[in-house]
């Protein structure tokens, strides 16, 4: 039979996970409990010495599933608040691709917990405390969903040949003309969303060896990080593939990403800018703001392991930055290009006479891109 993981704090919700490991059975997978009670012995724990707990359950758990990945085809878990919480940290430890869900009372915003690890989610509505026929539905509905997800395990894996690229709406042309032009070359990309979540996945991506090369098309989480705007760490957002061929381009280096209107303080609104959606805003750099910004970028780029290829599309950097656009500022381009050609050590330089969503941009990143990676094949 199957093997799958079943995790979550057996101390406290034993009829629960019981029922789960029930349902899992008659969906006729092979169940292995990994309990990450606190183990408190009935003493109510606070404060930092709950935390450690709860982090000591959660790495021992994901080191545990760790180990034993080849012969389990998926993991399963189940949490309220505490429990969820030491659950998706356990989930978050095993490899990014390796099939997981978490059956949760959703105790949490999911962007940040999901940023680089693909975990589906599945909400209870009600709480998790005791049976009923709400609660039981769930898990019938999980356990088929996770004898669903080990059928599918026996696909293809996923392995390397793939060109990590990054992009947002305000690039999405960009994006889908260079997705094309790699196809003429035998490349297939794997694009990211650089909304200060997806770099996370990004980042993940490359270092966990699923790359062979990477086209940083849109470099707007350097401003989620240095200036304004919501994301999760990412700290080797712009360094974890210092040693691939890599082409880099200053897509929406341009503006600050930040909320709904409403949420947006009064002195970013008195600065060029635009609702993208109704969620989000863009705010159009200051000079000050794009000459530190480039700086940073040259910086990284300096630090790399091998050369990079910068091009830089003078014709505006994002879809508002063209003429008539709401934040166009030939100005602060050529602050950027003036930098970025200043303080290259280790990568080279080229301005391109067109819009960053021109086909022409597309075509000139995968030529790049192709000359990076010369006689080396990409693997399949």
């Amino acid at each position: 039979m199957p093997r799958v993981f079943l995790i979550g704090t057996f101390e406290t919700k034993s009829a629960e996970l019981g029922y789960l490991s029930e349902a899992l059975a008659r969906s006729g997978l092979d169940v292995t409990p990994v309990d990450v009670s606190l183990a408190s012995g009935g003493v109510r724990l606070t404060g930092a010495d709950k935390i450690a707990r709860m982090e000591a359950r959660a790495q021992s758990a994901a080191e545990k599933m760790a180990r034993n990945t080849p012969d389990h085809a998926v993991a399963v878990g189940v949490g309220g608040g505490t429990g969820g919480e030491i659950v998706l940290a356990a989930l978050k430890g095993l490899p990014a691709t390796y099939p997981k869900i978490l059956v949760t009372t959703m105790a949490f915003d999911p962007r940040a917990a999901l940023a680089d690890s693909a975990i589906t989610l599945v909400p209870t509505l009600c709480d998790i405390e005791g049976l009923n026929p709400m609660l039981r539905q769930v898990f019938e509905n999980t356990a088929a969903m996770a004898a669903g997800l080990v059928e599918a395990r026996t696909a293809p894996a996923l392995g390397r040949g793939s060109v990590a690229m990054t992009t947002l709406g305000a690039t999405g042309p960009a994006a889908l003309e260079t997705v094309k032009a790699l196809a003429t070359y035998g490349l297939e990309a794997t694009v990211f969303h650089a909304n200060g979540y997806g770099g996370a996945a990004f980042a993940r991506f490359v270092e966990e060896g699923r790359a062979d090369a990477v086209i940083d098309l849109n470099v707007h989480e350097l401003g989620r990080v240095r200036l304004a705007g919501a994301h999760v760490p990412i700290p080797t957002r712009f360094t974890a593939a210092g040693a691939l061929p890599c082409v880099v381009l200053p897509g929406a280096l341009n503006f600050i990403g930040l909320g709904a209107i409403d949420t947006v303080p009064q002195a970013y609104l008195s600065r060029p800018h635009y609702r993208h959606s109704g969620y989000f805003t863009h705010v159009k750099l200051t000079e000050a703001e794009m000459s530190d910004q480039a700086a940073a970028l040259a910086a990284l780029l300096n630090a790399r392991d091998t050369p990079a290829d910068v091009l830089i599309p003078m014709g505006g950097f994002s879809h508002e930055d063209r003429p008539g656009g709401a934040i166009e500022d030939p100005v602060l381009r050529e602050i950027a290009a003036d930098i970025l050609e200043g303080h290259a050590r280790r990568y080279r330089v080229e301005r391109l006479d067109a819009h960053i969503n021109s086909q022409l941009t597309a075509a000139r990143a995968a030529a790049l891109l192709a000359e990076a990676i010369g006689p080396r094949s990409m693997h399949a």
